[in-house]
C-alpha cells in the first residue's frame, strides 16, 4: 500500500486509510508507537490502558499485602 508524504501544519504527514483504521479498530486521537526498523518505519496501536490497568494492580497489592501473604503459605 502507498501513501503520500504530505504538508500538515508546520510538519509533514501520512494519512492512513480508513480500511486500515478499521482493521486496527484505530480512531482519531489514539496512540501509535514508531520504530525504525531495516530501514523502514513500523508502527503500532498502543494500549494505553496497561498502564492504568499496572497502577491499579499495584494499589491493589499495596492495600491487601498482608491477605496475599497468608494466601502465598
Amino acid at each position: 500500500m502507498n501513501v503520500t508524504i504530505r504538508k500538515i501544519g508546520h510538519s509533514e504527514g501520512v494519512i492512513i486509510p480508513k480500511e486500515v483504521l478499521a482493521r486496527l479498530e484505530l480512531k482519531t486521537g489514539d496512540s501509535l508507537e514508531l520504530n525504525m526498523e531495516n530501514g523502514g518505519i513500523n508502527m503500532k496501536p498502543v494500549n494505553e490502558d496497561l498502564p492504568r490497568q499496572l497502577e491499579a494492580a499495584r494499589n491493589f497489592i499495596d492495600e491487601y499485602k498482608v491477605a496475599l501473604k497468608k494466601l502465598a503459605e
